[in-house]
């Protein structure tokens, strides 16, 4: 709908109430239902949902048409994020936004900094969603403030050529809301405390909702040790979970990323239900660490499996735990994607030690023998030193090729001694391209980093400490960050605006006219800005 017919359309609504509803103006109607597009989180799901069903379908069409995003642990990083993007290249598409279960447990919950556990109070992960899409919403209502604040200057002045380009910029205005894939976990419980949980998400604005086979009560995070998963029946039964929740919301194409974290646990805590030889739960057992034993070997408590036609003892742990045998990581994940593809998941995650494109498109052929479009998101995780891991590909790349390599210690090359070096260069160039070249070669959809936002505000405070509380004082503000957003057009050196005092002004202006006290005054000290 044109921003013309919004008009038609408020006026058509007040008028039966004109006698009453005297000083409500349609055009003021019309620009509060444009800044304001999205009543609920589930409107919010829906139409999130079809931008990633079409950026998947682009994708799958050509691989160059990979999705990005940044994690957020605050409306406001979330917010800055999607300014961002569309400042400096036009347009959101195809940039996301991650919701990590790392940072809320991190940096969200009332115990205060907590590991990737789990501990975190499940119910502050949708409380995020809600946050982040409340600021995404507030950044379409200022951005479109301004643009109405133009259209009058425009229209005062006598400018028709600009005034109609300004409303041709309203009726085609992208939005700040995009999708967020958001990390519930391992569920926080068993699949009816997953669907519930799952729901709130979706009621917050997910339409995008991820995974991981973990044992809920047993979780750790993806780079750290001690995983335990799940067999293959107990989480296609949370996937399903999940799948119900988004249909009986109404959110229909909503999307479920599967996570593996196979690759990097060796351990699980359930032995699976075999039917018969062959099916899913055997499939599982198949990895798990055992002797044969006969009756004479038993031991007391001793818990035994058929297999073959022989009597064998799993390897239990003192923690109750199996052991898979070692080895076996990428082909339970490889095992793992195909059963939750074939049963209710749209895209992978495959939990990797390091960013090896060679790994995980190993992973990726072997499940596309299968599932032919199968695809994944892909952690490009801080928990990954990307300086030492490229400088090690590289070189390991060279002895391969038979170059001399006398020059470099292979132990030592994070050093700041080989930043110069014709390897540093060319793994710096790798670290460039990996997302282009793994989106072409490994299958990978989307991309994403899970904690930017935790380093970069831990650097940019600790920058900024050093110079305010050292010698440069207040210059270590100034010219390290006010004359940097001066410089940059960075919006948030007008604070006030962006927190919305402008848009507050407006409203001042709808309700009470003439009357109204407005704080954007000519001694408002944002007007230094103005230039």
């Amino acid at each position: 709908m044109t921003y013309t017919q919004t008009i038609t359309e408020a006026a058509a609504a007040i008028g039966p109430n004109v006698q009453t509803w005297s000083g409500i103006e349609p055009e003021s109607v019309a620009r509060m239902r444009l800044q304001n597009r999205f009543h609920t989180g589930i409107d919010i799901a829906k139409y999130t949902a079809k931008i990633m069903r079409a950026d998947m379908a682009a994708y799958d069409a050509d691989p160059a048409q990979y999705t990005q995003s940044l994690g957020a642990w605050h409306g406001f990083i979330g917010q800055q994020q999607l300014i961002a993007v569309k400042k400096h290249f036009g347009t959101t598409k195809r940039r996301y936004l991650y919701l990590s279960g790392w940072m809320v447990a991190a940096l969200r919950s009332e115990f205060g900094p907590l590991p990737d556990q789990s501990m975190h109070e499940k119910t502050s992960v949708p409380a995020l969603i809600a946050e982040l899409y409340t600021f995404l919403k507030q950044a379409d209502a200022r951005e479109l403030g301004m643009i109405f604040r133009d259209l009058d200057a425009a229209r005062e002045a006598g400018d028709q050529v600009k005034a109609a380009k300004l409303q041709h910029e309203i009726d085609n205005y992208e939005t700040h809301v995009v999708p967020i894939i958001a990390d519930i976990d391992a569920g926080f419980g068993n699949a009816e405390a997953t669907y519930l949980l799952a729901k709130k998400f979706i009621e917050a604005g997910a339409c995008c909702i991820q995974i991981e086979n973990q044992v809920s009560d047993e979780k750790q995070c993806g780079h750290q040790d001690g995983k335990v998963t799940v067999p293959h029946e107990d989480f296609i039964a949370k996937i399903r979970a999940v799948r119900y929740a988004f249909l009986e919301l109404g959110v229909d194409d909503g999307v479920i990323v599967a996570r593996t974290d196979s690759l990097g646990a060796g351990l699980t805590k359930q032995i699976a239900f075999v039917r018969e030889a062959g099916d899913i739960g055997d499939q599982y057992n198949s990895f798990l660490d055992v002797e044969e034993v006969d009756a004479s070997q038993l031991g007391h408590g001793d818990v035994l499996i058929s297999r073959d036609g022989k009597l064998v003892r799993p390897k239990r742990l003192p923690s109750n735990l199996f052991q898979f045998r070692s080895g076996t990581g990428e082909d339970r994940c490889v095992l793992d994607s195909i059963h939750a593809l074939q049963n209710g998941a749209d895209l992978l995650w495959i939990e990797t030690e390091k960013p090896h494109i060679g790994q995980i498109g190993g992973m990726v052929n072997r499940i596309r023998e299968v599932i032919p479009n199968a695809k994944l998101v892909y952690n490009n995780s801080p928990s990954f030193n990307w300086t030492l891991n490229f400088r090690q590909q590289v070189f390991d790349a060279y002895v391969a090729a038979g170059k001399d390599v006398s020059a470099y210690d292979r132990a030592r090359l994070m050093s700041v001694d080989y930043d110069a070096t014709e390897l540093a260069i060319e793994a710096d160039e790798r670290i460039r391209t990996f997302q282009k070249d793994a989106a072409a070669q490994a299958g990978i959809f989307h991309h994403l980093i899970t904690l930017p936002t935790y380093h970069t505000a831990a650097l940019s405070t600790d920058n900024l400490s050093r110079e305010y509380f050292g010698e440069q004082g207040m210059l270590g503000y100034v010219l390290n960050v006010q004359r940097q957003e001066i410089r940059q057009g960075i919006a948030c050196v007008r604070h006030q605006n962006m927190a919305g005092s402008d848009i507050g002004d407006d409203h001042k202006e709808y309700f009470a006219g003439e009357a109204a006290l407005k704080a954007g005054g000519a001694h408002n000290t944002m007007n230094q800005f103005a230039a």
